[in-house]
């Protein structure tokens, strides 16, 4: 089924055309060959070397097809071959982006490439723009992000104890990451550490956050294991051991200090973009859902017609509805600076990711075995879900960051405005 677009009245007409540009090519050249182009990438058993050459040839010519409607990169600026979108408008592609699984990365966002791609741009040096984010954009290098801790919790960015210990013109580099993304392929990572002095005293304090880069070919850097997820063997998130690892500390990304900034500044975007993306797959699972309901006789009549299934579909929209209206709420706010913005994403960062969880198991009930077997994206649609709700902090830390903003405003404001 394919996806189905029309103007917005409230965007502009930039935004929509837009909208209107990306959806013609997820329909037109990535819906019809979904199955196809990530035939390579998957690492299928049955898989031949001709039809691995056909696939990387297939996204060649649509990444080429994207570049050629101006619509490559757009979390980049123009001068470094992006679109240059501002926030929201970035936002709203997204929503259409993912209606395709992979999609994105055939218009050139790529995770952790994105992400670390726009904090070399915030907080990089001209020479560290020239060393390691303009290859990064052009395609020369492939970079990782390196920030979990498996011995200290995920949820508490402040607990990591990995630290860089000055030496001269150096930093001495130990520690211990896990789920360091894109671990297998980078050239080099951006290292979440403390920076200490050599005389530190850990009784005295534990070094302040900074951000790394880490060649990743530097001795020292001991990749340990792709760390295996959902039952696979292994993965590109790989664990990772830093042991007496030398980097020079103009590799410093920002100042010392400015790392948890950094890392916030990265997470606070990403959250709101991992909501819209969630937005577009639970609108392709209601699709799916509604195709099947609408072609599907059982026990003597269509599908749709059962009492069940017209709940699954109204619960489904109500889902999508409520989530796509929060979502929008909070990108509007983090595109005007508002202070509420902070609230909005922790709230759609809870309720996102488990509206997409139940709009995707109601789909893959009405579908029954077809929906569990892989000539469906709704599989790799429910473990991304599930796995959500642990990405970017668990959902518990997040409620607690909402209660602890509300109970701050009515302490000095009397209330809470829900219209502001």
């Amino acid at each position: 089924m394919p996806l189905t677009v029309r103007p917005i009245p409230t965007l502009d007409d930039r935004i929509n055309d837009i909208r209107m540009r990306t959806a013609e090519i997820v329909n037109d050249d990535i819906l019809p060959n979904e199955r196809n182009l990530w035939r390579s990438a998957h690492g299928g058993a049955v898989e031949t070397e001709p039809s691995v050459i056909d696939a990387k040839q297939l996204r060649e010519e649509i990444k080429q097809k994207v570049r050629k409607a101006g619509l490559w990169a757009p979390h980049l600026p123009q001068e470094y071959g992006g679109m240059g979108l501002d926030f929201l408008a970035h936002a709203y592609m997204n929503e259409v982006l993912a209606y395709a699984m992979g999609a994105a990365a055939l218009f050139g966002v790529v995770a952790p490439n994105s992400g670390n791609q726009t904090i070399l741009l915030k907080y990089g040096t001209p020479e560290q723009k020239e060393q390691w984010l303009r290859p990064l954009v052009e395609g020369e290098m492939e970079s990782g992000f390196s920030m979990t801790e498996p011995e200290n919790p995920g949820s508490d960015p402040r607990s990591l104890t990995t630290t860089a210990v000055r030496d001269g013109d150096e930093l001495v580099l130990n520690g211990h990451k896990w789920f360091t993304s894109n671990g297998n392929a980078a050239d080099f990572f951006i290292v979440m550490t403390r920076v200490v002095d050599a005389d530190h005293d850990p009784a005295t304090g534990r070094g302040q956050m900074a951000q790394l880069i880490v060649p990743t070919d530097t001795p020292g850097v001991n990749i340990v294991r792709g760390v295996g997820i959902w039952g696979r063997p292994t993965s590109d998130h790989v664990e990772v051991r830093y042991e007496n690892v030398r980097v020079p500390a103009s590799n410093l990304l920002g100042a010392v200090g400015q790392g948890h900034q950094a890392a916030q500044d990265r997470l606070g975007a990403g959250r709101v973009f991992h909501c819209m993306n969630s937005i577009g797959q639970m609108w392709r699972a209601f699709d799916l859902m509604v195709e099947r309901a609408t072609t599907r006789t059982v026990h003597g009549g269509p599908l749709q017609d059962k009492q069940f299934i017209q709940g699954f579909i109204a619960d489904s929209y109500m889902d999508i509805s409520a989530a796509r209206l929060m979502t929008i709420q909070a990108a509007e706010r983090v595109a005007r600076n508002d202070r509420g913005a902070r609230t909005d994403i922790s709230s759609i960062k809870v309720f996102v990711p488990a509206a997409y969880s139940r709009v995707v198991d109601r789909a893959i009930q009405v579908w029954g075995a077809a929906g569990v077997s892989s000539d469906l994206p709704l599989s790799g649609m429910y473990l991304g879900a599930r796995t959500l709700r642990l990405a970017d902090g668990p959902d518990e830390v997040h409620k607690v960051l909402i209660a602890k903003h509300v109970l701050d405003r009515y302490a000095t404001e009397g209330g809470w405005d829900f219209g502001n």
